[in-house]
């Protein structure tokens, strides 16, 4: 892996543990080599994440719409800030960025960039691992509302087991490099069980 995307909230949260792994995030990312690849900002857990990449000496490309930009959120001390016209632009030039997409805890935009690119990855448009850093147990009631979607017939249990989870980005790393993607959902020769 040589990039690795990282979805995260705008505000720092209330648990002080959640901005501890935003920053111990950043510096394994880049102490491994790694380019970070980011939403672009300097506030919440965005700005920690990218100034500890940054501190330890990484790599780092932010991807932001122009009306983030001119509302001067912008991370200025970046390696590159990729400015694009649209979040959906965001979207897609993030996933050609990245290797793998490691998501912190966050809002709704953290959750609905992290489930496009698991949609994407179920339907084949590419086949990058997604994890989630659960600190404090952050996504465990998101992670059993994804298993009812399967308990419940709407998704494959595979593609439940293809997201991982794991208390800190080290883990969600350790295991991104071993990934091994599940057929798309619309080529399988065998059509899954639900």
């Amino acid at each position: 892996m040589n990039s690795i995307c990282v979805y995260c909230g705008s505000s720092p949260g209330t648990d002080p543990a959640y901005l501890a792994e935003a920053v111990a995030c950043g510096t394994l990312i880049a102490r491994a080599g790694m380019t970070l690849v980011y939403g672009g900002g300097k506030v919440g857990l965005m700005g920690a994440v990218a100034d500890a990449a940054l501190a330890a000496g990484g790599r780092v490309v932010g991807v932001m719409p122009e009306h983030l930009v001119s509302q001067e959120i912008a991370h200025r001390g970046l390696t590159e800030l990729r400015v694009v016209a649209s979040m959906h632009e965001r979207k897609q030039a993030m996933e050609e960025f990245s290797d793998g997409f490691l998501c912190l805890p966050g809002g709704p935009g953290t959750f609905e960039e992290i489930f496009e690119q698991w949609t994407w990855a179920l339907l084949g448009v590419h086949a990058k691992p997604c994890g989630f850093v659960n600190v404090g147990g952050y996504y465990d009631l998101m992670r059993a509302t994804i298993q009812q979607m399967a308990d419940k017939g709407f998704i494959a249990q595979t593609y439940v087991d293809m997201l991982i989870y794991a208390d800190s980005a080290t883990q969600v790393i350790q295991q991104f490099r071993s990934y091994v993607a599940p057929a798309p959902k619309w080529t399988m020769t065998t059509p899954p069980k639900f």
